[in-house]
């Protein structure tokens, strides 16, 4: 079968070789990693992330707060097609609801933007294949949507500073859709490629340098008996060890990469990715700011079980 990544594995392996080390020792095995991951996913980031801005240059934001009106399901699916982490898409989070956007439906978006991006879906299945790609937006999406009707069945505007809250003014229905030439939509492309770049490569190379450490030196009896299938407890540990961390989709895939070599079912692998993504401290602090504590309380609440259940459901799919 053709690899398209295959120079980047041919010129690891020589680069580790030509430092005098085997391949298969520890160290080898962790260096092999490191230098065939970063060129393989920073690559990817960036043709994905082109691709995606070209098709997005065609929407205006304008147009996005119109459409989502009282169409919770479609938030959940526009996060899916946006390349923000938890943080980014808290601004755009915040402009849903002045536009007067109804709350479960802005939840349904915030959930499912850095959970289930179109980065996201590119990078899981170059790694894990089309079947995991498939149940984990479905699941992903499914949760933004589930836990989105229920804040929205609660009516907990009450708990969102009401500086945030205003009516909505009226659309001008002609000025919805841009009209921009292809010269600045390539240029534009090009602009948000670097920037997302800019802002997460230290992530990506990062997470690859942790993923490479798990990949060479953690023995798989230990993942096994940590978090395999014989361990209940295994989905609900990774999910509450990934809560308080905080880096994209492209940062932590090469970790779930390296844990799922090593073993680790992938419904639990996934729950940890989900948690890391959708839900981070410094989210939680820029939350904070326009959201009462029983509020951000009852979203983190909902999204961690929701993700928990995900993790087995997912296990039992994939057994």
């Amino acid at each position: 079968m053709f690899d398209p990544f295959y120079p980047f594995d041919w010129l690891s392996t020589q680069i580790v070789e030509l430092m005098g080390i085997s391949v298969k020792s520890p160290l080898g095995s962790s260096l092999h990693f490191f230098f065939y991951d970063v060129p393989k996913v920073l690559t990817l980031l960036a043709v994905i992330s082109f691709v995606i801005g070209t098709l997005q240059s065609f929407i205006s934001p304008e147009r996005v707060r119109h459409f989502l009106e009282d169409k919770r399901t479609l938030a959940g699916m526009l996060g899916a097609i946006t390349p923000f982490c938890s943080c980014s898409a808290v601004p755009l989070f915040i402009g849903f609801l002045r536009a007067g956007v109804p709350l479960g439906v802005t939840f349904s978006y915030l959930i499912s933007a850095p959970m289930v991006d179109a980065i996201a879906v590119f990078l899981l299945w170059s790694l894990f294949g089309l079947q995991a790609t498939v149940i984990y937006i479905t699941f992903g999406v499914s949760l933004a949507i589930v836990a989105g009707f229920i804040i929205g069945k609660l009516n907990l505007e009450k708990w969102v500073e009401p500086s945030i809250l205003k009516v909505p003014s009226p659309v001008d229905e002609a000025s919805l859709t841009p009209v921009i030439p292809w010269k600045e939509r390539i240029s534009q492309s090009q602009y948000q490629t670097v920037e997302i770049l800019k802002a997460v490569w230290m992530y990506v190379v990062i997470g690859i340098a942790i993923g490479a450490g798990i990949h060479g030196y953690v023995p798989t009896e230990l993942i096994t008996q940590w978090a395999g299938r014989d361990n209940p407890m295994a989905v609900l540990v990774a999910t509450l060890i990934g809560v308080p961390l905080y880096t994209n989709v492209a940062g932590v895939l090469p970790i779930a990469e390296a844990l799922v070599n090593k073993g680790m079912p992938l419904g639990t692998v996934l729950s940890f990715t989900m948690a890391v993504t959708a839900l981070s401290l410094p989210q939680m602090i820029i939350l904070k700011r326009v959201l009462q504590p029983q509020l951000l309380f009852i979203f983190i609440a909902l999204t961690t079980l929701g993700i928990i259940a995900v993790g087995y459901i997912f296990n039992l799919l994939l057994a």
